[in-house]
C-alpha cells in the first residue's frame, strides 16, 4: 500500500510589508522617492512609512499607485491585506506563547484520543485548537468563563478540584447539546416526559437511550451522554444553554442501572426546580451541605420508588419478592435491588438482578 506523505502548510514567522514590493517596482522603473511622491501626490515621509510597513496602503493610495507605476490597485490592496493578516498572526502567536503553561491543566491527550482535538506538533497551534474547542480567544477569556468568582459562587464545589478535566467534560456536553434539535422548554411537558422515561427502565440501553433523548428534546431538554474524563468521573451535570433550552449531561461510567437512573432523575430535578444560572454537577456522593442536591436526591428517589414501598422492599427475603415489587412498580428489578441494598446495607444481596451499563 502506498502512503501519501503528510503535508504541512508553511507559516512564516515574519511579515513582508507591501512597501518592499513598491521599492522593487521603483527600482525596475528607475524611479526615485521624490519623483514617486510627485507622481502620486504623497509626501516623501508617507512613502518612507509605507516602505517600513508603518503606514498602510489605503484604497485611495492603491489607486494612485496604479496610475503612477502601472501596477493594478487590486494587487496593492491584496498585498496590504495579507501583510496585516500576517502581522496579526505573529502578534497573536506571541500573545499565545505566554500562555503555553496553561495547556498542562487541560486533558489535551484525552481530547486528542477522542478525536475532539487534532494532534499538533506545534504547541502554539495546539493551544489555538484548545481555545477553539472552548470557543474563546484567549486563556484569560477561558478563566473569565470557567473560574471567575461570580461563576464559582454558582457552581458545585466538586468542580474546583480539577477544573481542566471538568470543563473539558462539560464543554463536550455543551457542543453536543447545542447541536441537538429541541423544542422550547416546557416544564409541563418535561414532567410528563419524566413519567414516560421511568417506564423505559425495563428496556435495554440500546433501546431506551434514543427514546429518552427524544422525550427530553420534545420538552426542551437536550440529553447528552459523554464518557467521563480522568479525575472527573462524575455521574451527571445540568446547565441551561439558553432560557428555553436545558442540558442534562450523563455518563454511563460502567455503573449499575439503579445509579444511572438515579443520576438522570437527579439532574431532571435540577432542571425543574433550580436557578437557570446554575451549573450543577453530581459527583455521585450524598451531600448534606447543599439544599439543591438534597432536594434533587429526594426527588429522584421518590420518582423511581415512592417512599411508601420502602418497608415492603426492606422486608423482602427472596428474589421472587424483588421481581414482584419491580413488576408492580413497572421498573427494572435492579432499581428495586439498589433500594433494598441502600435500606438494609446488605450490598451483596440479589446482586445478579442488578444490571451494569458500560460504554459500547
Amino acid at each position: 500500500m502506498v502512503k501519501t506523505a503528510n503535508k504541512y502548510t508553511f507559516e512564516p514567522d515574519y511579515a513582508v510589508a507591501p512597501g518592499e514590493t513598491l521599492r522593487e517596482t521603483m527600482e525596475a522603473l528607475d524611479m526615485r522617492q521624490k519623483e514617486l511622491a510627485i507622481r502620486t501626490g504623497l509626501t516623501v515621509q508617507s512613502l518612507i512609512r509605507i516602505f517600513k510597513g508603518e503606514q498602510p496602503i489605503s484604497y485611495e493610495t492603491a489607486n494612485r499607485l496604479e496610475l503612477a507605476v502601472g501596477v493594478p490597485a487590486s494587487m496593492w490592496n491584496n498585498l496590504e491585506a495579507k501583510y496585516r493578516e500576517q502581522l496579526a498572526k505573529i502578534h497573536e502567536r506571541e500573545r499565545i506563547e505566554a500562555d503555553l503553561a496553561w495547556l498542562k491543566e487541560i486533558p489535551v491527550a484525552e481530547l486528542v484520543k477522542r478525536q475532539i482535538l487534532p494532534k499538533m506538533k506545534d504547541k502554539v497551534e495546539q493551544l489555538r485548537a484548545v481555545l477553539a474547542f472552548y470557543g474563546v480567544s484567549s486563556v484569560d477569556a477561558w478563566h473569565a468563563i470557567w473560574d471567575e468568582p461570580a461563576v464559582v459562587a454558582r457552581r458545585s464545589k466538586c468542580f474546583e478540584s480539577c477544573p481542566g478535566p471538568a470543563s473539558a467534560w462539560i464543554r463536550q456536553g455543551e457542543i453536543a447539546a447545542h447541536a441537538a434539535q429541541c423544542a422550547e422548554f416546557s416544564k409541563t411537558k418535561f414532567q410528563v416526559a419524566i413519567q414516560e422515561i421511568k417506564k423505559l427502565t425495563v428496556l435495554d440501553p440500546k433501546t431506551f437511550i434514543k427514546k429518552m433523548q427524544s422525550s427530553c428534546a420534545e420538552a426542551g431538554v437536550a440529553l447528552v451522554f459523554i464518557p467521563e474524563m480522568k479525575k472527573a468521573p462524575w455521574s451527571g451535570a445540568t446547565k441551561w444553554l439558553s432560557p428555553s433550552k436545558a442540558m442534562i449531561l450523563l455518563n454511563l461510567r460502567g455503573k449499575a442501572e439503579d445509579l444511572f437512573w438515579f443520576a438522570f432523575f437527579h439532574e431532571a430535578a435540577h432542571v425543574l426546580h433550580d436557578n437557570k444560572k446554575d451549573l450543577l454537577i453530581n459527583n455521585g456522593k450524598l451531600r448534606q451541605d447543599d439544599a439543591r442536591e438534597i432536594r434533587a436526591n429526594e426527588y429522584a428517589a421518590e420518582v423511581l420508588i415512592p417512599h411508601q414501598f420502602n418497608d415492603q422492599i426492606q422486608k423482602a427475603t427472596s428474589r421472587n419478592e424483588i421481581l414482584a415489587i419491580a413488576k408492580d412498580l413497572d421498573i427494572a428489578p435492579g432499581i428495586v435491588v439498589g433500594r433494598y441494598q441502600f435500606l438494609t446495607k446488605k450490598w451483596d444481596f440479589f446482586h445478579d438482578l442488578r444490571r451494569k451499563f458500560a460504554w459500547a
